[in-house]
């Protein structure tokens, strides 16, 4: 029989009972979406991670502590702590580095005026920040190596903290009180927007120095040096990470007494804490997956249930395809072609319902989503070994059926 007879001979048995067949490719239809979407939505995660990592700056390693010391007694020994002298020796001693910059937090309550800000992000850094983390300043200025030096009491605003505290009036040459300290505005950032979860434009940028003169005063930073958790790096080029790395780590167990094996300091770059968020993001893809796929089962299970109601309805149509020389082969193909068809059919559909839902899930929704052409092909895929593998059984059962009971079957 010409397989084109065969495909009209199943489409015309699915015909019979359309709202039976639409009910049956259900399953299939949900499962294929649900592979789309589901991979869509974990596509959308890595991008957006690795966006926000990589708009941190270019080619940034960044040095972090593996634990704080714990008092006077541990600060002098320990080889896991970083200090703002380690920082300004990386400025100075290594070669082939764009820029460094190091960072220390802290949140107090900003007044100009009548106008008070409570819980602002204080920044303590230093003049290489704007191009080591690639950010501008759009107003005035930010702060030099000199007043750096000088511990000069200086600030420059976020562009959404500018605004609310000054609103239309010019903030620069301002005096502002952070905490209990007063510091003189002399510059305002450009917008940044939210970068990791933190809003970079709400921030107030100052020296360093005055972070650990008036924030964080401590007795022992004279004897230790004042502590920092984080030294970021901007590596020349990109070929020269591994060569800049390889430096920071001798030069950091020579300043700590230690062997590289017992420097415990942390020192990655951007692209290994995408794959380390990616790694995350790929438990979780696979466990969406496998959701998605019990689906298909589901809707494998509903074909195969279906098709052996269709060869007990149509056993005496069997018995007389049969007594007029229809062969085995004829009888298992026309059924596991109308189980494949219900399957590639719902897999369409599917596929139509999930590239609309990634779409619209991304513009509705508060997570990006980003649509994987090989998941459509995957799924599509999937759905058609649904079939097969689900549909065999039933076709097998019909052509294996005696002709002269078929006949006699009421």
């Amino acid at each position: 029989m010409k397989f084109s007879k065969i495909i009209a001979e199943a489409w015309e048995g699915l015909a019979r009972n359309k709202m039976r067949a639409l009910l049956t490719m259900l399953g299939v239809i949900i499962g294929v979406a649900a592979v789309i979407i589901m991979m869509s939505v974990s596509a959308g995660t890595e991008a957006t991670i690795a966006e926000q990592i990589n708009s941190l700056g270019t080619n940034l390693i960044f040095i972090s502590s593996s634990f704080s010391r714990g008092g006077p007694q541990a600060q002098g020994s320990s080889s896991g702590s970083l200090t703002y002298d380690d920082a300004q020796a990386l400025a100075t001693q290594l070669s082939g580095v764009a820029g460094t910059s190091v960072e220390q937090r802290t949140n107090q309550t900003v007044k100009y005026g009548n106008i008070n800000v409570e819980d602002v992000e204080i920044l303590g850094t230093t003049p290489g920040f704007p191009s080591v983390r690639d950010v501008k300043v759009a107003e005035g200025r930010f702060f030099n190596a000199q007043e750096l030096e000088r511990k000069t009491k200086v600030a420059v605003l976020g562009s959404s903290l500018a605004e609310e505290l000054f609103g239309q009036e010019d903030p620069v040459g301002q005096k502002i009180t952070v905490g209990n300290t007063k510091l003189t505005v002399i510059g305002v950032m450009a917008e940044k927007g939210s970068v990791s979860g933190q809003d970079w434009d709400s921030r107030l940028y100052t020296p360093i120095t005055v972070m650990f003169d008036r924030f964080f005063p401590s007795m022992f930073a004279r004897m230790f040096g004042n502590e920092v958790r984080t030294i970021y790096v901007q590596a020349a080029s990109q070929e020269t990470m591994d060569d800049t790395i390889l430096q920071i780590k001798l030069l950091l167990a020579k300043r700590h007494g230690v062997s590289l094996d017992q420097l415990n300091v942390n020192v990655q770059t951007q692209d290994d804490i995408i794959e380390t968020r990616e790694s995350t993001t790929a438990a979780f893809r696979s466990l969406l997956a496998w959701v998605a796929g019990v689906s298909l089962i589901v809707g494998g299970i509903g074909i195969m249930n279906i098709m052996l109601v269709s060869v007990s309805e149509r056993t005496r149509e069997i018995g007389i395809r049969q007594s007029i020389g229809a062969t085995d082969r004829d009888i298992r193909l026309q059924f596991l072609t109308e189980a494949l068809m219900l399957s590639l059919v719902g897999g369409l559909i599917g596929a139509i319902c999930g590239v609309g839902g990634s779409w619209l899930f991304g513009k509705l929704g508060d997570m990006r989503t980003v649509l994987v052409p090989v998941s459509v092909a995957l799924a599509f895929g999937s759905a058609a070994a649904v079939g097969i593998f689900f549909g065999y059984y039933p076709a097998n059962r019909a052509a294996q059926l005696d002709p002269i009971q078929a006949l006699r079957h009421e």
